[in-house]
């Protein structure tokens, strides 16, 4: 079943494309400065992309996302500085490029034949099929028909409202609702809360969102397969920089780099998995003993509770010392090579090394959580922080007050993190789009943890049988300054 495959520069399709690219370039590009070349003189490649998943967002380790790191192999291979701008709509980005105010549209662009007539299309690198999904307690719906008076609603200005457009000529009474202010995430969310009945989307963002959401199922596929591309402004002079591009996409391609991002961005979720409390407890007999005396140590050198750091190991890599994630994450604490290089860890895959630098991270994480929140709510802002970033946290506290909650709990901040992946409160922030479900899984598996190491102790020193209640840190919780 394809979903999500490169394009291929060998198809018709493809040649014929760039063919009417070309001729439109030297046809527009006689009397105009060279784009290319103005890219370069300037020094910046202006890129406007969308804050989502599949295209820019921060997380804990900085910018990310599939566009921003195709967007970045672009600026290096041109010798320039990338400059990343984002807007609130299809339309206004487009508008952007059309009118020239940026270099290159990057936002998992559709080529649709109403977009041809504003922008031109750099050679296409994925191909994508589109989507109807619904709720999987829904009746089942197979044709465009099903949808005749299901509450349909898609992205405005999107090429799925194009492709309902066409439907309506076949299905007169076929009506949806097409919104500016919402973003893929807010579809998906909708569908999944049941405020809307169906919602049509491109496979590659099903795929990057589909583990969030394990209600939704697709219900039937529209049309071709889609072909997604860079978008430039018909005002310049691009035939170069068209060029460029084909050369660009076909390295990618020839070398693996291009199918290495899609394994990297599609190919998994960025879930955390449900807790296990079975395998779990399997692990603290089969393998913590192996790195229980590391863990111990590590944790009274920087005045940790063991049992949180060895929660937080298990969380990251399942106390697994060559654990490694698709975002190149790896080691018993999943440690990124800056933050490795910065915590003095010169070998991700030594557990001793990697725990030190991740207790380190944690501790000065902690010291930057503001000293009025008490414990333990100031260490569940510490995990959160060092799963999404202080940013995205402080973000989040910030939208709490606004929402008239205390932004010092945790029992409220973790209600308003995952708003931070809607677009109507993720564009009021600094930091925008972020994937505010994971802090709060991340925290609630390490408490999780915690506690169950915590009665382990307990039952040792116990005669069951006994109620088994939450626990939280000492209130002692000690972070020492020296061992920074």
């Amino acid at each position: 079943m394809m979903l999500l495959k490169l394009c291929s520069p060998t198809t018709p399709w493809f040649r014929n494309l760039l063919s009417l690219l070309a001729l439109v370039a030297l046809l527009t590009g006689c009397e105009k400065p060279d784009h290319l070349q103005a890219i370069k003189s300037a020094g910046v490649l202006k890129v406007v992309t969308r804050n989502g998943p599949t295209t820019y967002y921060e997380d804990r380790h900085g910018p990310t996302g599939f566009e921003y790191e195709l967007a970045e192999l672009f600026a290096e291979r041109l010798g320039v500085r990338l400059e990343i701008q984002t807007e609130a709509s299809l339309d206004m980005l487009l508008d952007a490029v059309e009118r020239g105010r940026v270099d290159i549209g990057a936002a998992g662009l559709t080529v649709t034949p109403e977009r041809l007539g504003r922008v031109l299309f750099a050679p296409p690198y994925l191909d994508a099929e589109t989507l109807v999904l619904v709720r999987e307690d829904h009746p089942p719906a197979l044709s465009p028909a099903d949808l005749i008076g299901l509450r349909l609603q898609v992205l405005a200005h999107s090429s799925h409202a194009e492709e309902l457009r066409a439907l309506q000529n076949e299905h007169p009474t076929l009506h949806w609702i097409e919104s500016e202010d919402v973003e893929t995430t807010d579809l998906l969310d909708a569908l999944d809360e049941g405020t809307i009945d169906a919602t049509v989307i491109d496979s590659n963002e099903y795929i990057a969102n589909r583990a969030f959401y394990p209600r939704l199922r697709v219900a039937f596929r529209i049309g071709e397969p889609a072909k997604l591309a860079w978008a430039v402004s018909q005002r310049e002079s691009s035939a170069a920089l068209l060029k460029e591009l084909e050369g660009f996409f076909s390295e990618l391609r020839d070398d693996g780099r291009l199918a290495q991002l899609v394994e990297r961005h599609y190919s998994h979720s960025e879930a955390n998995s449900l807790i296990d409390s079975t395998a779990f407890t399997e692990r603290t007999t089969t393998i913590l003993p192996r790195y229980i005396d590391h863990i111990q140590r590590t944790a009274d050198e920087f005045g940790l509770d063991w049992r949180l750091l060895a929660a937080i190991s298990y969380q990251e890599s399942h106390w697994n010392p060559r654990a490694m994630s698709f975002t190149g994450v790896r080691g018993f604490m999943m440690l990124t090579l800056p933050t490795a290089k910065a915590m003095g860890v010169t070998n991700r895959e030594d557990a001793v090394q990697s725990l030190r630098g991740g207790a380190r991270y944690f501790v000065r994480t902690h010291q930057k959580i503001p000293g009025r929140i008490a414990e333990p709510d100031r260490t569940w802002f510490a995990l959160a922080a060092y799963n999404v970033g202080l940013g995205h946290l402080e973000d989040a506290r910030k939208l709490a007050l606004h929402l008239g909650k205390d932004p010092d709990k945790w029992a409220d901040v973790k209600e308003v993190l995952p708003l931070l992946s809607r677009r109507q409160w993720y564009s009021k922030t600094r930091h925008g789009y972020a994937r505010g479900s994971e802090p709060v899984r991340f925290v609630q598996n390490i408490r999780h943890y915690y506690n169950l190491l915590s009665w382990g102790d307990v039952a040792k020193q116990r005669t069951p049988p006994a109620t088994i209640t939450e626990q939280y840190l000492p209130e002692g919780f000690d972070v020492t300054l020296n061992a920074l």
